[in-house]
């Protein structure tokens, strides 16, 4: 018989950074799962659709997942719900909304695999950020506040996890990830954007960083891009 692969599980695992995510797990050797509201037309191994903010549903799918192939090694976060509007124009479901997708969901993902993946014997848990985690611009109130919500949570969980074995960190995309759907709404050379592959390598790396040299917090971007 052999060696069971260890699991990786994408939340938020669409067209772009997602599916290269579970590409590059999968050519390290791992068993890639994803989990998403709306499945792309092609996926890297597995994917469950759900809704990712339902505290019935995902403690439900994510534990016949582990029944499955085991406790994850590596779990990333990588929901997000932009909402660009000056404040007179942004509802109070704005704001729910974007906390429910971006925080709710780490907070229910969180819970369903940490612990496990502590009893196992540790693993990687990654929560994709953006520009607005570490300051909010104009017209970006609704994501800027989920996103600061979203990186806080996050520091909560390193301090929790990381000495009982859990490598915790919080990845600042500061740019705009090329996707064809990105190409579409941005009028930006592709050559100043973020290549979703590039970041899936830094991830990788995280994944594999030893023990007495963990990143808490790591921020990407072009070369071009202001900061």
């Amino acid at each position: 018989m052999g060696v069971q692969k260890k699991l990786a599980l994408v939340a938020g695992a669409g067209a772009g950074l997602g599916q290269s995510l579970l590409a590059r797990f999968e050519a390290g050797g791992f068993t890639p799962v994803g989990l998403g509201r709306t499945q792309p037309a092609t996926t890297v191994g597995a994917f469950h659709t759900l809704d990712l903010a339902d505290d019935r549903a995902v403690p439900d799918v994510i534990s016949g997942i582990i029944a499955q192939h085991g406790p994850p090694s590596i779990v990333v976060h990588n929901t997000a719900e932009l909402v660009i509007a000056p404040l007179t124009d942004t509802s109070l479901a704005d704001y729910q909304r974007t906390w429910t997708s971006m925080v709710q969901t780490a907070v229910l993902l969180a819970q369903a695999t940490l612990h496990p993946m502590v009893r196992s014997g540790g693993g990687t848990f990654i929560v994709s950020g953006a520009t607005a985690s570490l300051r909010g611009g104009a017209k970006f109130s609704a994501f800027a506040s989920a996103k600061f919500a979203l990186r806080g949570l996050t520091q909560s969980l390193a301090r929790e996890y990381q000495p009982v074995g859990v490598h915790v960190c919080h990845a600042i995309l500061d740019g705009i990830i090329d996707t064809p759907r990105s190409r579409e709404l941005h009028s930006l050379d592709p050559a100043k954007m973020m290549k979703p592959e590039d970041i899936a390598e830094a991830y990788w790396q995280l994944a594999q960083q030893p023990k007495s040299t963990w990143t808490h917090e790591l921020d990407l971007r072009p070369a071009s891009e202001g900061f």
